[in-house]
């Protein structure tokens, strides 16, 4: 299915729909982004600004539909009965990067927004090894903050301190972090204080990482995404040219 910005396509990955971005100048490296979104289900395919962005550096891009699965390791009925959205990511997901464009880790950038920041932080801390570039926008870093408001959540997790096990600030291991990671958030966000002890533990750990907690722009909201966009996107490119010298 087409979309409104030339270049992107929804279709079916793994049993699952995904909106797909193909530049008309692709990087000469093969360079991928992988961008999961928030509790709202929007993605980068209808969005003008990062789509600017992804041309201009030649960013091929997939956004998988994860509906309100929190992007874990956990099974989340909503999104599927058996298989985890991690499962999924890198078992179906990223095998059909590698058969469409040649792209295989490191070279898939992690990009994710608000539910998708936590979740792409996640992906990163599990497997910094396969994914060591990844930026994050207003991450839900508390997110068992919203166990028991009737969301999926209660059904990933028994309870709200599992949840809390789960977050990403526990998954985080002093020895063993991607190498590269951008965090932003607008100190307006009610997630900001969250990511802020996120970006403290970091500092703490002795773990480098550039970040953005400054700038006010509209709060949680499309509005400082976009605004972001383009030191994002450009991040991601140039942390995965550095990453490709390494080999």
């Amino acid at each position: 299915m087409p979309a409104a910005n030339p270049g992107w396509n929804q279709i079916e990955i793994g049993g699952k729909l995904a909106d797909v971005f193909e530049p008309r100048t692709p990087s000469p490296h093969n360079f991928a982004v992988l961008f999961l979104h928030g509790h709202g289900k929007i993605t980068l395919r209808d969005n003008p600004v990062f789509t600017a962005e992804l041309e201009r550096h030649g960013l091929r891009c997939v956004c998988p539909h994860g509906k309100r699965s929190w992007w874990g390791d956990r099974v989340c009925r909503e999104f599927d009965a058996e298989i985890t959205p991690i499962r999924y990511l890198r078992e179906r997901l990223v095998p059909w990067v590698a058969d469409r464009w040649g792209t295989q880790p490191p070279g898939i950038g992690l990009l994710g927004v608000s539910m998708g920041g936590q979740g792409v932080l996640k992906l990163a801390y599990g497997y910094p090894k396969e994914f060591p570039v990844v930026a994050s926008l207003a991450p839900t870093v508390d997110f068992h903050l919203w166990y028991g408001l009737g969301l999926p959540l209660d059904e990933i997790y028994p309870d709200q301190e599992a949840a809390r096990q789960d977050t990403i600030t526990l998954w985080l291991h002093p020895l063993n972090w991607p190498r590269h990671q951008f965090l932003a958030c607008d100190p307006d966000d009610d997630w900001f204080d969250s990511a802020d002890r996120l970006a403290s533990k970091l500092s703490s750990s002795g773990i480098p990482y550039e970040y953005e907690l400054s700038i006010r722009r509209g709060g949680h909201s499309w509005d400082y995404f976009n605004h972001l966009a383009p030191r994002v996107v450009r991040f991601l490119a140039e942390r995965l040219a550095q990453e490709s010298r390494r080999f």
